[in-house]
């Protein structure tokens, strides 16, 4: 996974539930001055990190006076073989959606994983920002992780896993 940082949470073998955490991240200009400043969660990652799914932020999107930007705040993609821009191009719009954020603040994510759905919560928010109905790997089950694109300075907390039989 070519420019992406995971830490791994040791003794996970998740398929389906919920992840919880607090993400905070801002692009390091001195990296890449266009950088936006990705940051989210892995889940159902297979060994060596070789497949995940993705859940992520782009905290500079959510304020932007481009709108077309804007609707790129949220994002998934599964890892390596559907990575976010061949989804964009074959199914553009069903991956990503908008949402309110800023560069730096703390932002809450709950995913919900059932199967092959996920629902993305953002900020305590009741109903979700993004709704993936054909997740990648639907019957995996793997590693959660912190993941972050190598141009952030990305901060965590909060973690909680629930893991459903």
């Amino acid at each position: 996974m070519e420019g992406s940082m995971i830490a791994l949470v040791t003794d996970t073998n998740f398929q389906n539930g919920t992840i919880e955490a607090d993400v905070a991240g801002i692009p390091i200009p001195s990296m890449d001055p266009e950088a936006r400043g990705f940051i989210g969660l892995v889940f159902r990652t297979q060994p060596h990190a070789a497949k995940a799914e993705n859940i992520y932020i782009r905290p500079t999107n959510g304020r932007s006076g481009d709108q077309l930007r804007r609707n790129h705040s949220v994002q998934y993609e599964s890892l390596p073989d559907f990575p976010w821009y061949r989804l964009r191009k074959e199914q553009p719009g069903v991956y990503e959606s908008y949402t309110d954020l800023e560069p730096g603040v703390w932002t809450k994510m709950k995913i919900e994983v059932d199967g092959p759905r996920a629902k993305l919560y953002v900020n305590g928010a009741a109903q979700p920002c993004l709704i993936v109905n054909d997740l990648k790997l639907p019957s995996a089950r793997g590693q959660v992780g912190l993941w972050a694109f190598i141009a952030t300075d990305a901060y965590f907390s909060n973690l909680q896993i629930t893991s459903e039989p």
